[in-house]
């Protein structure tokens, strides 16, 4: 089952609350398996220039199944072929902080990525809030209706 609307709010949502209380102004952006965007909030005050940027990771994320930090270490090791990725996926690829796959077991789902944090970290401690928080509302939330 793939990630529901709600669920990706949720994920705003708790990204937003750890946001509020480090006073870090962030867009988050969330995408399906396939990069393609589902949701995106961007709060008050946050740059403007941070709704493409957390997309872009997100997208960078779910495309290689990788988390932020991996996708980094694996541009700088390869430049020239970062370069050029966008050509080939179709969408623009940003590595960076802040960028996390969402799993279901074993199972992608789709990734998120926060971008406007303030101080180095923050973009990090919101993902990782957010996903505490989607983790917590699946564990309460009662089981789905079998078809």
């Amino acid at each position: 089952m793939p990630l529901t609307f709600e669920e990706a709010q949720t994920v705003i949502t708790g990204a937003h609350e750890r946001a509020a209380e480090l006073a870090a102004p962030v867009t988050v952006a969330v995408v399906d398996e396939g990069g393609h965007l589902q949701a995106l909030g961007r709060m008050n005050g946050a740059p403007p220039l941070s709704a493409p940027i957390a997309e872009a990771k997100a997208a960078g994320v779910a495309l290689f199944r990788r988390d932020g930090a991996a996708l980094r270490k694996m541009q700088e090791a390869s430049p020239g072929f970062f370069a050029q990725l966008d050509r080939v996926a179709r969408v623009p690829i940003l590595a960076g902080a802040g960028a996390a796959l969402i799993m279901r077991g074993d199972t992608v789902l789709g990734a998120l990525a926060v971008s406007g944090g303030t101080v180095p970290g923050q973009d990090d401690e919101c993902a990782e809030a957010a996903l505490a928080v989607l983790a917590r509302e699946s564990r309460s939330a009662p089981p789905a209706p079998e078809a």
